[in-house]
Formats: structure tokens, C-alpha cells, sequence
């Protein structure tokens, strides 16, 4: 008996209206760089089990770390005299068929020793090394999980999963002032994992930002590379559509469902099904089938996506978009899910960089953002500062590295003016974010203030 059915049962025993238990085992292996080496690998497992109870209307929940809790559903209870009835609640999902995912699950990822682990970190490393490189740092990590959600209404669902992620940080001493360098990628599987890629990546930001020559106080078209703008649609885009927040009129785009929002050949995915995708899945964290949604289809705000509790709320039905999202990757065992996007993904255009570097009179190359995030998020206005991976653009030329500089902007304006959308797309997945599929973008007539 699986440790889920050990708690349907005692949920039964106890005549509780409504039961959902979620259990996690995940093997998690860590390779650290510091200064240009490693500096140590960590192997460990987890495993958690989460229950959420709905009783008379009331939610409650408990997790724990010791799957053998007898006390387990006695502690998600115990509050109940303290809850308030959700009168809008329907039902845990019921059964039904979904379809299996391409490339979500690696044999070779799944039993990966230390070794490889650290043959594959040491390819990170001596990829990044240049004469001109100060000082490397980063991290790999790879996760193999199972994910295990079992219900009173008669639904079971089980998934095995892989992970793999590596970042490479690369800074220079040389030049005028101190620069620096990222390299990034993720994937499913083994074989969609270039280590060397990561290194070349970090290794070419850094070395191409030696000598950086101050920005004007101007207006600029930008090209966003994909990481940069992997950032904007975990930190800036994603909350947007969400339908807690369009319902409560929070979205910069309230009341605009329907309507166009962008230029028309821009298309934003929820897209759950895409090959090697970080945020992948048949079925989301409460066992509805996921399927691939256009939040903006050809410049049009075309849907929002929810969990059951707030489509519930709004006298819907779940998209499909419930999550128990872990660090580094993958799911754990939280008792109450959250409403998010699995892959949040811009369509490829038919643009190459060389073609939006000759049709720049005046621009920038970004590379990667820091300190992105709203400032006011119903008006779409938000923040961030490019501080390395900045290339000045003149009359269709990249002429030198930039100084850092600090972008204010709106996301409603950004929209309406992407000029160009690359055909370069990667998984982009920053620290604890929203994974994201992205290629480059340019928009126009954005303003810039030196820092």
C-alpha cells in the first residue's frame, strides 16, 4: 500500500468529506564552483508527503518529512473550529486520461553518479577559462523525482521526472572596470544538456564586456537576448494572467481579455507539453490534465490560467495550472498548490540577431537583467538594471561593450512595440522562477539612464 492510500484510508475511517494527499521522493545532486574549481558536491534524498482536507466546506492541510506521521491528518484538523467555509468550493479533480509528455525523463539523469556529476562541471569550467577570465563560480544540479497524488474521488496519478541544471558566473579584472559573465541552461535529459555551451556562453559575456563605454541618457531600440527576457516573463509577464489577478483587477491588462494587447505577430504559451521543457508535465499538481494555452495569440489577451480554488472562485473550471513548485527544480508535497504557468513561452519569429543588429540605428544588446520586478504592477510599470552583457549598437553595428544601466518601462508599452522576434529560443530558468521559453526580442523606443 502506497504511503497516499495509508491517508485515504484514515481519511475514510474519519468520514472526511474530501481528502488529497501528495507525496515526493527526490534525488537531488549538487556540484558547487567557487573560484574556479570545485568546491563540493552534495548527493541526498528527500522525500515529503502533504495532505489537504476539505471538510464541510472548510480547507485544511499539513505536511510533513516523516511519511509514517500518524498524527498527520489529526494536525491538519485541528484548526478546522478556526476556518471559515470557502461556499464557492466544488471538488477535488476526478479521474481522467492524459497524455504522456516527450522528453521529461532521463534513465542516465535518474541514476547519475557523483562522478559524472562532476565530469560534467569540470566541462563548465575549463569551457569558461580565457586569459582574461578572473574568477569562475557556478553551480550544476540535477534532480530525479517521484511524484505521487492520490484522492477521494478515485483519482491516482504518478509521474517520474528528471532535471538538469547548470550556471557558470565568469568575472574579469582587466579593462577599465570589473565586468562580468553568466552562462545558462536546463533540460530534461541528458543528451539536450551542453555542458561546454554554458561555459562559452558565460566565458564570451564576460570577455565582451571588457572596456565598457558609458550609455546616453537616451532612447534605444533593444534586443533582449533570451535570458534577459526569460527574466521579464518570470518577474514581470507571468502574473499578469494569472486569473486571481485579473479577477481582482490587479493585472495591467484588467478587463482587456479579448482584446488586442500586443503587436499582432507576438504570441505568448502556457505550453506544458514541450519537449525537454523545465515546467513539462502530463497532469498538473492536482492531477488535471494540462494542455497548451495561448495567453496572447497573435496580439490578443486570449485566456488566464488558474488552479481549482480560484477558477472555483470565479465560477470556473481549473486550467489545469496548479503547482507545488521546488527549488532547485521539480515539485514538492505543499498541501495547497498555487496557480501557475508550467513553460511560459514566446512563439519563435523568423529573425536571426544579424538581421535586428543591421535594421539598429541606435540600440543595445542585453544579455541579462538583475533586479527585475513591478513597480506598479496594475499599471504594468517595472524595474530592472542591466549590469553586464550590454553591447552598444550605431547604424546597424555593434561598435562596443556598455556600462551598466537601469530600465523603467511598461510592460503594456513594451508590447506594443516588439519590432522583431528571434527564432534562437532556449529554457530559460533563473533562480526559484517561473521556467520560460524564450528567444531574443526587440523593442523599440525604450528609455535608458546610465547608472
Amino acid at each position: 500500500m502506497s504511503h497516499c492510500e495509508k491517508v485515504l484510508r484514515k481519511a475514510s475511517g474519519l468520514r472526511i468529506d474530501e481528502c488529497e494527499t501528495v507525496f515526493v521522493r527526490k534525488s537531488i545532486t549538487t556540484v558547487r564552483i567557487t573560484d574556479s574549481e570545485i568546491a563540493e558536491i552534495k548527493q541526498n534524498t528527500e522525500q515529503s508527503l502533504g495532505v489537504r482536507i476539505i471538510h464541510e466546506k472548510k480547507i485544511m492541510s499539513a505536511v510533513t518529512d516523516d511519511i509514517e506521521d500518524s498524527d498527520l491528518l489529526a494536525r491538519a484538523l485541528q484548526v478546522r473550529s478556526f476556518i471559515q467555509p470557502k461556499g464557492f468550493w466544488k471538488s477535488l479533480p476526478y479521474p481522467t486520461k492524459f497524455t504522456g509528455v516527450e522528453k521529461t525523463y532521463d534513465k542516465k539523469l535518474d541514476a547519475i553518479t557523483g562522478k559524472e556529476a562532476i565530469e560534467i562541471a569540470q566541462i563548465m569550467i575549463n569551457s569558461a577559462s580565457h586569459q582574461k577570465i578572473t574568477r569562475i563560480s557556478g553551480s550544476l544540479n540535477i534532480v530525479s523525482e517521484y511524484f505521487e497524488i492520490e484522492n477521494t474521488t478515485g483519482l491516482n496519478c504518478s509521474d517520474k521526472a528528471t532535471y538538469i541544471s547548470g550556471t557558470i558566473n565568469t568575472d574579469s579584472d582587466h579593462g577599465n572596470t570589473p565586468v562580468s559573465g553568466i552562462g545558462s541552461a536546463s533540460s530534461r535529459t541528458m543528451s539536450s544538456f551542453l555542458p561546454q555551451h554554458v561555459g562559452d556562453d558565460a566565458k564570451n559575456m564576460c570577455v565582451n564586456s571588457i572596456n565598457p563605454q558609458s550609455c546616453d541618457l537616451d532612447t534605444y531600440s533593444i534586443i533582449f537576448e533570451p535570458y534577459a527576457i526569460g527574466e521579464m516573463l518570470a518577474f514581470v509577464f507571468a502574473s499578469n494572467f494569472n486569473l486571481k489577478t485579473y479577477s481582482e483587477k490587479r493585472s495591467c491588462f484588467a478587463e482587456r481579455l479579448g482584446k488586442n494587447i500586443s503587436v499582432e505577430n507576438f504570441s505568448l504559451i502556457d505550453d506544458p507539453h514541450f519537449p525537454d521543457g523545465i515546467g513539462s508535465k502530463p497532469f498538473d499538481d492536482e492531477g488535471v490534465p494540462t494542455k497548451t494555452r495561448y495567453l496572447i495569440e497573435s496580439g490578443i489577451f486570449s485566456n488566464t490560467y488558474s488552479d481549482s480554488f480560484y477558477a472555483f472562485k470565479d465560477g470556473l473550471q481549473s486550467t489545469g495550472n496548479a503547482s507545488r513548485m521546488g527549488t532547485p527544480m521539480g515539485r514538492v508535497a505543499n498541501p495547497i498548490p498555487n496557480p501557475a504557468p508550467h513553460n511560459l513561452r514566446i512563439k519563435d519569429g523568423d529573425s536571426n540577431r544579424e538581421e535586428m543588429v543591421c535594421d539598429t540605428r541606435k540600440g543595445l544588446i542585453i544579455g541579462r537583467l538583475w533586479y527585475t520586478y513591478p513597480v506598479n504592477p496594475e499599471r504594468g510599470d517595472f524595474s530592472c538594471t542591466a549590469r553586464s552583457g550590454i553591447r552598444i549598437v550605431e547604424n546597424g553595428k555593434i561598435i562596443s561593450a556598455g556600462k551598466s544601466v537601469r530600465i523603467v518601462h511598461s510592460l503594456p508599452t513594451l508590447l506594443q512595440n516588439v519590432s522583431y522576434i528571434g527564432n534562437d529560443s532556449r529554457n530559460v530558468l533563473q533562480w526559484s522562477a517561473l521556467p520560460c521559453v524564450t528567444p531574443s526580442i526587440k523593442v523599440e523606443g525604450i528609455k535608458v539612464v546610465p547608472i
